[in-house]
């Protein structure tokens, strides 16, 4: 029977805990700087492409995007429950998880061949859905979701080992080769689906380079079993539920808004809504040391909640001189940032700053639900995400802010949903791997 190691023994009041949570309050830090890192380059990658494109062109890359990331939930699921599997030692030693890493790698590679035959056959109802008629980014969707499959898997494998150091590295590797690889084939002549298979590529790139260094930190042992991808991905299936559902939350809007106005005030919009984001992909960075540490401790029966308090200062920390520019100056970011065809969106970038920093700590408070094994907050969560394109879509919005005041008020209702169950839960222990 393979077990969790006991806890370790308070340490006298003083001593090494204080040690220990700031070693855990920068290991986050760290995380969340990698992913501002990030995000710095996704406010260029966004101001690059919105000049290239035009404000309708990117409109549509916007909508692919934001399409692509509804699609791709189940690998943000699989990077959680892997994290939370490999810290538990539910996937047994590194031998093993050697041999599991190796299998469910040739897989994704083989199913990402079969996805990318899929898109080009249905590029075009993919590109009705959407509501894009660039049929190149349609068909590419799919392949970048096992894309996003295998880099996930390998995120949570080094995070779950306590790696923080390269998946940061990763973050920021990915961020830049996006927009890299995105500008040489606009350069090409592909337009805004050019821009969109910079993604993929990039993707493809950074999950090589991870591939690497997961063997260097995994020695195969022969005749290692590998855990089987069926029945992992069955355990995920609560993870899967949970993020769609943040998923529709962070990006339906972007898709609706084209149903609702012009063309060019939806490609505005949608550059409000890039640089609102900001504190949710700092969340998504945080959420990568949130797992896997509220996991052990609630795996060693210790109360999980200062991780997860430790997260939420850190985005907090983030979120006030993001939100305070939001406000103040709100006509001058867009222009900086995406040009002046841009500033349409001004009245509606503080509410949705508010609202998508609602969203943040929404993400993490989800994850952290799902570290320690809870599933109740499923059902409340599920009921707000649902109702968001509903409102949206019915609603009289004529102007850009009412359209995001919606937003707003359905992010703060997801943020109750989750944060007061999170807040208040006792430790679960989480079971292991026999």
């Amino acid at each position: 029977m393979r077990s969790v190691p006991p806890a370790p023994a308070p340490a006298a009041a003083g001593g090494p805990a204080v040690t220990l949570a700031g070693a855990e309050t920068t290991t986050a830090a760290g995380l969340a700087a990698a992913q501002l890192a990030a995000n710095g380059i996704a406010v260029i990658f966004t101001a690059v492409f919105a000049r290239v494109l035009g404000r309708e062109d990117y409109g549509v890359l916007a909508a692919a995007l934001s399409s692509f990331l509804i699609f791709s939930v189940p690998g943000s699921a699989l990077q959680v429950a892997t994290a939370r599997a490999v810290a538990t030692r539910r996937l047994g030693g590194r031998g093993e998880l050697a041999a599991t890493l190796r299998r469910w790698s040739a897989r994704l590679a083989g199913a990402t061949a079969a996805l990318a035959l899929a898109g080009v056959a249905l590029r075009e109802p993919l590109a009705r859905t959407m509501g894009v008629d660039a049929y190149g980014a349609a068909a590419a969707t799919l392949p970048t979701v096992s894309l996003w499959l295998l880099l996930c898997v390998q995120r949570g494998a080094l995070a779950g080992l306590g790696a923080f150091r390269p998946v940061g590295a990763s973050i920021v590797g990915e961020a830049g080769g996006r927009l890299a690889l995105g500008l040489v084939l606009v350069g090409a002549g592909l337009g805004s689906a050019g821009a969109y298979l910079g993604t993929p590529l990039a993707m493809a790139a950074t999950a090589a380079v991870l591939a690497v260094l997961v063997a260097r930190r995994t020695e195969a042992v022969q005749g290692a079993a590998p855990a089987r991808m069926r029945e992992f991905t069955r355990e995920a299936l609560a993870p899967i539920v949970a993020l769609a559902f943040v998923a529709v939350l962070q990006n339906v809007d972007v898709i609706v808004i084209r149903h609702q106005v012009g063309a060019d005030l939806a490609g505005a919009y949608a550059a409000a809504a890039v640089a609102a984001k900001v504190v949710v992909w700092t969340a998504v960075g945080v959420g990568l040391y949130l797992i896997p540490g509220a996991a052990a401790r609630a795996a060693d029966g210790r109360d999980a909640r200062p991780v997860l308090l430790r997260a939420l200062g850190v985005v907090a920390a983030v979120a006030a001189p993001a939100l305070l520019i939001m406000l103040l100056v709100p006509r001058l970011l867009l222009r900086v940032g995406f040009g002046e065809e841009y500033v349409g969106a001004a009245d509606a970038l503080p509410l949705l700053g508010l609202a998508m920093t609602t969203l943040a700590l929404t993400y993490l408070a989800v994850n952290f639900l799902l570290a320690v094994g809870a599933t109740g907050f499923l059902v409340p969560l599920a009921l707000v995400a649902l109702a968001e394109p509903v409102l949206l879509l019915t609603g009289s919005l004529d102007r850009l802010a009412s359209f995001a005041g919606v937003v707003l008020a359905v992010q703060a209702a997801a943020a109750v949903a989750v944060l007061v169950p999170s807040l208040r839960r006792s430790p679960v222990p989480v079971p292991v791997r026999a």
